[in-house]
This record gives structure tokens, C-alpha cells and sequence, in this order.
């Protein structure tokens, strides 16, 4: 239907917004605003904010929010899913049309009047390569400091109904595909993981902007967000760790879409994930496939923790697998025991 431009923002409901705002300046975000139900939070680059916090009972994900460049999008949107453009309550002002996604998730596709203007960050630290000496006489000393957040990377969400959600984001938004995963010998039945970007023709995007995988619930898995470089990573984590959060996976580099990764969970437990130095890809990048392993998630780095993989049985997560194979959904017998196979290989 359209071409979405970017991620927008994500939405989150939580209790308690003052230990929300906490957390999100140790991760590294600025506030660009806050009112007595909402708590608006953005990166130094300009743009539209990353996420924006509003005060529900609960600590939970709402929905992504996509940008679209071109303000005529939203007419073209409305008018061939029934919905309306309607007045977005974003710093700056803005439109947007609201779908719902096959799984459930609210989608929100916005077009911003007013972009935030850039905030001063933080320089990169020159490093000696070798021969190529680019820094002497000086000390390498980086600050413990949040690393600071420069903009939102991508979201990535787990399905019961991947195959439909995957059709609907590549029809809808017209993203298209970097990256699928699949279960070892089950190549034949199909990806059950995308990595998914924008489509902006020839200028080089992010590898991926949303990622689906297949699994027994429907939820919110880890949010990421771009930092300068590995020392603002690392300096940031034990910013981090002297403050008492945890983490969940990291510091290593992942292989699909390369970035340099650490993952943390919030006092709430919902994960996110600093991040620097990611593939970007034209529109002419063909995506590649490979079997979904543990393994096969990093090309260096300690062993992916069960934390982070979601491995640990809890009574909810037993639930959600027998209600998903009573269900109407890609998940049966053969798919669950390659999701386990793949979370111990």
C-alpha cells in the first residue's frame, strides 16, 4: 500500500513513569517531554522521539509507531484499510492512521509536522590501527557515563501467526526481507524468522527496522537502540552495573545485521538493546537463509544466557504453548520441537 520511511517511535504503558524516566536516563535517552500520564524520550540525532512511556496498571509494550515521508501516504493508507488520519499527540505535532497488525499488536503510521532538532553526543574515540596511528600523546580514557542514545534501531516482536504478520508487513508498510530463519530440517515449511527493512531504493538502510519469529505467545521481545561505538557500549554497561540493573546478554557482535551488541532488562524486565555499527542494505540486497541455532546468533561474544532466550519454563510460558497448539496458528508439535531443538543448539 505504502513505504514506510523509518521507525517512528515505540509505545509503552508502565505504573510508575519517575522509575521509568530513572532507568531511561542510566540507558542513555534524553526526555524531550513530560506530563503528569506521558513521558516522551529521544535520542541526540533529530528526528521524531524513540518511544514515549504512558501511565497504564501494568509495564507492557503497546505498539510500534512508523514514519512515512510523504504526508500523502497517510490518505493512500487510510483509504484502502478503512481508517482515518487522525491528530498525533507527538512532541511537534503530527498525523498518523491506526491499524492492528495480524497478531494483535496496534500499528501506528505517522507523518511528524516538526522534527526534534539534534542534541550535542558523544565523539566516537580514535583508534590506532596498526600502522595507522590516529591518536599519540594522549591517554584513552572514556567517560563512565550512560552511552548516550542516538536513535531508535529496530523492535523485535515474537507471533503465533507468523506467515500472515510477515504478508502484512510486507504488503502494508512495504518493508522486505534482509535476513529468514528456519528450523533445521524444516527448511521446506518456510522461514520462521525475518529480519525486516525499509525500502528506500537506492539509499542504504538499517539490515533490519523489525524482526518476527514464530513462537508460543505474542509479545514484545527486545527493543535496540544505536550508540556511538563499543566503548560507549562498554562504558555504559558498567554505568549500568554500578547502578544495579541487569544484564541480560552481551557485550558480543551479531551475524545477521553485524551490530555490536549488549542487552539489558529494565526494572520491569522488558529488555533492550544498546547497539553500534550495523549492516546497511540497499533495496537490491537479496536476503540470505540460515538455520536458527543459538549459535548462530553472534560471531563472537559469551554464550547467549537463558535469560535472554526466554529458555527458563515458567507457568505462563506453558500456558501460552498449550493454548498456541489448541490454536489456529503456525504452531504445531513438529514447529515447537524445532524452536526447542534450536534454543539448545
Amino acid at each position: 500500500m505504502i513505504k514506510v520511511a523509518d521507525l517512528a517511535w515505540l509505545e509503552f504503558e508502565k505504573p510508575d513513569l519517575d522509575r521509568a524516566e530513572v532507568f531511561a536516563r542510566d540507558f542513555g535517552f534524553t526526555v524531550a517531554a513530560r506530563g503528569e500520564r506521558e513521558l516522551w524520550l529521544r535520542g541526540t540525532f533529530a528526528g521524531s522521539p524513540c518511544a514515549v512511556v504512558r501511565r497504564g496498571r501494568t509495564s507492557r509494550f503497546i505498539g510500534p509507531a512508523f514514519r512515512t515521508a510523504d504526508r500523502a501516504d497517510l490518505d493512500r493508507l487510510a483509504r484502502a484499510t478503512g481508517g482515518d488520519v487522525r491528530d498525533v499527540d507527538v512532541p511537534g505535532g503530527g498525523r498518523g492512521v491506526d491499524l492492528l497488525d495480524p497478531s494483535g499488536f496496534p500499528v501506528r503510521v505517522v507523518h511528524c509536522a516538526e522534527e526534534l532538532p539534534e542534541l550535542p553526543g558523544q565523539r566516537p574515540l580514535p583508534l590506532n590501527h596498526g600502522t595507522d596511528p590516529r591518536r599519540t600523546g594522549s591517554a584513552q580514557r572514556p567517560a563512565r557515563e550512560p552511552a548516550r542514545i542516538q536513535r531508535l534501531g529496530h523492535v523485535v516482536l515474537e507471533t503465533r501467526v507468523f506467515g500472515r504478520a510477515l504478508d502484512w508487513y510486507l504488503d502494508t508498510l512495504g518493508l522486505i526481507v534482509s535476513d529468514f530463519l528456519f528450523f533445521d530440517g524444516q527448511r521446506d515449511r518456510g522461514p520462521t524468522m525475518a529480519f525486516l527493512r525499509c525500502d528506500q531504493g537506492a539509499l542504504a538502510v538499517d539490515h533490519h527496522t523489525l524482526a518476527l519469529h514464530l513462537g508460543p505467545g505474542t509479545g514484545y521481545v527486545h527493543s535496540a537502540y544505536q550508540v556511538t561505538d563499543l566503548d560507549a557500549i562498554a562504558a555504559g554497561g558498567e554505568y549500568l552495573k554500578e547502578r544495579g540493573y541487569r544484564r541480560s546478554w552481551g557485550i558480543g557482535r551479531h551475524i545477521q545485521g553485524s551490530q555490536l551488541f549488549d542487552y539489558w532488562r529494565d526494572p520491569d524486565r522488558l529488555m533492550l538493546e544498546h547497539f553500534a555499527d550495523g549492516d546497511l542494505f540497499a533495496h537490491d540486497v537479496e536476503p540470505g537463509w540460515a538455520p536458527m541455532s543459538t549459535t548462530g546468533l553472534a560471531q563472537w561474544g559469551p554464550p547467549a544466557t537463558r535469560d535472554f532466550l526466554g529458555a527458563s519454563p515458567s507457568p505462563r510460558r506453558i500456558r501460552e504453548v498449550v493454548s498456541a497448539l489448541r490454536g489456529d496458528n503456525d504452531l504445531d508439535l513438529a514447529r515447537l520441537i524445532g524452536l526447542l531443538r534450536a534454543a539448545h543448539s
